[in-house]
């Protein structure tokens, strides 16, 4: 499926106002950072750079659990509007140490990962049999002697998780998870309208419409593919949000043009990291901010409500397409 846009005309486009608020909090633009992982693989400052390019550009950053700097490190690094991804773990203190951590580091909301009770079959990662290097640690879990990845004979992230994320996890922990904090809970890894109800049901704050860098089932539609259903599911009860799959600013207009509140960024974070640390995250956000603000003014948008389903269509949506023969 393409997604073409459908540009309105003789608009005086002089002003474009990108601003946005995100459960709350005043943004300079509807893309955020999403939750990577041991981005001091990347990079030696990994998620310090990371949060200071996001602060420098006026965004949120999500700090993944599975990070190579802890809550407190990542705050330390200065103001900003910062997330907490969370896995659950089968020991339910280390779950409720953790919340309570990121909450008290000024962390602003929980992006609770619901797609991984087992992981994916990464073959890459089998092949390599690919592990953390001896001189990194999970820093989120170094004192809890859940810090270290050991090797083993295909992935040792895989065993990882086999040995400590809770494939027991239901609806009933959601709302478990508000009672031991009062920060907001986004459900991140809905692709579906009957998840989209049953988390706004379970009392989340938003939905994250992910599948998880396509990583861990085949065959999932691509974020952009299930958006419009969680969007309508959802009935502007709660925000909706994409990660994944955004790599230019045509994609986050798409997005919006769907429903989307806002989406996330990964992949393009980390390779941006990679290559020139926090310059380089720091230039991917502004090519995205200069590109979405670019096809505002081209589509005739000059704020986000604005950005509309009539400025968009998809293929199927065309009249032409109505009289393709059906496979």
């Amino acid at each position: 499926m393409i997604h073409r846009f459908r540009p309105r005309i003789l608009i005086d486009v002089s002003k474009i106002d990108m601003a946005t608020t995100v459960l709350g909090f005043k943004i300079s633009m509807p893309i955020m950072i999403a939750p990577t992982a041991m981005q001091k693989m990347a990079h030696p400052e990994g998620e310090y750079a990371t949060a200071r390019a996001a602060s420098a550009a006026g965004t949120i950053m999500t700090l993944s659990s599975w990070a190579t700097s802890s809550v407190e490190e990542v705050a330390s690094t200065g103001p900003g509007i910062r997330f907490f991804q969370l896995y659950v773990y089968k020991d339910r203190n280390v779950v409720a140490q953790l919340v309570r951590r990121a909450e008290r580091a000024g962390f602003k909301a929980i992006a609770l990962t619901v797609d991984t009770p087992r992981l994916g079959r990464r073959e890459s990662d089998i092949k390599n049999r690919f592990s953390l290097p001896p001189f990194l640690t999970l820093k989120n879990f170094e004192g809890l002697d859940l810090g270290k990845m050991d090797k083993a004979d295909d992935s040792g992230l895989a065993s990882y998780v086999a040995g400590q994320i809770d494939r027991t996890l239901s609806w009933k922990d959601v709302e478990w998870l508000q009672t031991i904090t009062r920060l907001p809970i986004l459900v991140k890894g809905v692709l579906t309208a009957e998840d989209a109800r049953l988390s706004v049901q379970a009392g989340a704050a938003g939905i994250i419409v992910s599948n998880h860098g396509a990583r861990q089932l085949d065959y999932v539609p691509s974020t952009i593919m299930a958006l419009e259903e969680v969007v309508k599911a959802a009935q502007g009860r709660v925000p909706v949000f994409l990660d994944g799959g955004v790599r230019r600013g045509t994609d986050v207009f798409k997005a919006l043009a769907l429903g989307a509140s806002g989406i996330f960024i990964g992949r393009p974070v980390v390779f941006s990291l990679a290559s020139e640390g926090e310059a380089g995250v720091r230039k991917v956000l502004q090519m995205l901010r200069e590109e979405f603000e670019l096809t505002m003014a081209l589509s005739g948008c000059r704020s986000l409500k604005e950005i509309t389903r009539d400025h968009i269509v998809a293929d199927w949506d065309h009249p032409r397409a109505r009289l393709a023969p059906k496979l």
